[in-house]
């Protein structure tokens, strides 16, 4: 994206509001279009009611856009939380009252983001490392498309539930010989529309979103086959009333199965922390203004959101990826966009949420399938591999760990392995977790000097000394005295460059051309 560096920065607040009232809420219109099925069709494939997603996405613009820490983000509920979702409905016993349940370590969980924030922990992403990062997502991705494929083939949801990843994805051949013939050509037919909408050049319909491309085709058809005459019950969605559902739905009494309490409450508030976190960085580098989002106050913001969704029943948000980057494309430009989004959903829920139970779930899972096939794509192996082998072994257990066990096992299985290979192959065990970080200052220039090593667990220490430098100043990073530089460190390097240089100083890496990288990419890691 070319950058205008003569821009004027939007106006924030209400002023703001007045400033951009047209361009935001065209854009929060187009990604209410975008949310509103994906909302429908997360909470569905999180076990919670479908409305519930909706109720997410509306706390999530109408509230959480009036404080949050972020310009351009858009909060609502995120497939990358499914599989915790799911789990934890059924671990607390399923159906209804593991909803309820479920809901409990969601409050405490968003109380605990509310934490992170105050102690300023928006840093906590740079302790992962960047493979077990993209691991755990991949992993969701091959979840949800596990989980979503019956579904597309309208088999019947009594005969897959309990199943493992590895049962359901080795059971697609059943699945096949069993589907629902009318149900599924709507289910193929919408995931061609959302693979293959993005290769429409037509410049004025390219702009339309795919899942209302989806929702234009799939609720006629349905009308047409008359689904509610010849298909079972769990063929369309179901909502019901908002005013019915808009109440106190939480059930702290899970609190008594203490180890599955306190794992989802971890898992709920690191991973929900951690994607909203990146997603944060990623929509950033998008901004055409260059501001800079406060991760902290932005955290905060989701874990109120958080708590007072999981009261009324709602899913765990976050800064949701997709919604977002179509939001910068559609010429956004202040927080209020995130607001009309929630705004639209509300209206519509009010005024026309008959429509919404038109919708075939074979649809929706097109839509969530598709998402799946975004986070687990082969690239994300190619991409991998071309850092580093290590790297890769690292992305492959991640995967295994998550889909064999879960995610807490999964990103703990990362950064266990990416930690013996620090230690083991680099023999790094005595600064593992702090590197020697000296600055200077001397003609008006910094001089940053890392010694011993730079890896993703002693980063932080590294990254607060680079934080503390003013900005608009030379700053130069001297890595010659490191025995070892990992990828992540490597990534997170070429980030601070970036986001320094946009301030407008300049930053210069130097002392790692002598090393030894173990690939030819530019992120890979090196050795000394």
């Amino acid at each position: 994206m070319k950058i205008n560096n003569k821009l004027s920065l939007p106006k924030d607040g209400i002023e703001g509001l007045k400033e951009n009232f047209s361009t935001d809420a065209i854009s929060g219109f187009i990604v209410f279009l975008l949310a509103l099925p994906l909302s429908l069709g997360i909470a569905k494939a999180s076990e919670f009611p479908p409305i519930m997603g909706l109720i997410t996405a509306i706390i999530g613009g109408l509230v959480v856009s009036l404080f949050s820490g972020s310009r351009l983000t858009i909060k609502g509920p995120a497939a990358g939380l499914i599989v915790i979702v799911a789990g934890a409905v059924n671990d607390f016993g399923g159906g209804e009252t593991g909803w309820h349940l479920a809901l409990g370590a969601m409050v405490v969980a968003g109380l605990v983001q509310i934490l992170f924030g105050v102690l300023k922990l928006g840093k906590l992403a740079d302790f992962f490392p960047l493979s077990a990062i993209h691991g755990m997502l991949a992993a969701i991705g091959i979840i949800i498309i596990s989980k979503q494929i019956p579904i597309l083939l309208e088999i019947n949801p009594a005969t897959t539930r309990g199943r493992s990843p590895f049962e359901l994805l080795g059971s697609i051949p059943n699945f096949i010989l069993n589907l629902n013939p009318q149900a599924t050509l709507i289910g193929v037919v919408s995931l061609i529309i959302m693979l293959g909408w993005k290769y429409i050049k037509h410049p004025i319909i390219k702009k339309i979103p795919a899942p209302l491309v989806v929702l234009i085709i799939a609720i006629p058809a349905e009308l047409f086959i008359d689904f509610q005459r010849t298909e079972p019950a769990y063929a369309l969605v179901r909502i019901g009333n908002l005013l019915d559902n808009v109440k106190v739905n939480v059930d702290f009494s899970g609190y008594l199965q203490t180890g599955i309490f306190v794992k989802y409450v971890m898992m709920f508030a690191v991973v929900g922390t951690l994607e909203s976190l990146l997603t944060v960085k990623a929509i950033d580098m998008l901004d055409p203004y260059r501001r800079k989002s406060d991760a902290n106050k932005d955290i905060v913001a989701i874990g109120i959101g958080n708590t007072l969704t999981a009261i009324l029943g709602g899913l765990p948000m976050i800064s949701e990826v997709a919604r977002s980057s179509s939001n910068v494309s559609n010429g956004a430009k202040t927080r209020w966009a995130n607001f009309f989004h929630g705004f639209f959903i509300l209206i519509f829920l009010l005024a026309a949420s008959h429509l919404i139970e038109l919708i075939p779930n074979t649809a929706l899972a097109a839509m969530l399938i598709t998402v799946g096939i975004k986070l687990t794509h082969p690239r994300e192996f190619i991409n991998t591999f071309k850092i580093g082998k290590e790297q890769l072994a690292i992305f492959l257990v991640t995967i295994f760990f998550t889909l064999y066990e879960d995610l807490l096992v999964g990103i703990a299985a990362g950064i266990a392995l990416q930690m013996l290979i620090n230690i083991i192959e680099w023999d790094l065990l005595k600064t593992i977790f702090k590197a020697p970080t000296e600055v200077s200052f001397t003609d008006d220039e910094y001089l940053v000097e890392i010694d011993k090593s730079a890896v993703f667990s002693n980063y932080m220490g590294i990254k607060n000394k680079l934080e503390a430098i003013p900005p608009k100043f030379k700053v130069t990073i001297d890595l010659k005295n490191t025995k070892m530089i990992d990828h992540s460190v490597m990534e997170n390097l070429h980030r601070y460059k970036q986001d320094y240089e946009q301030s407008g100083g300049t930053v210069t890496i130097i002392g790692h051309e002598n090393h030894t990288a173990v690939s030819e990419h530019e992120s890979a890691s090196r050795k000394n």
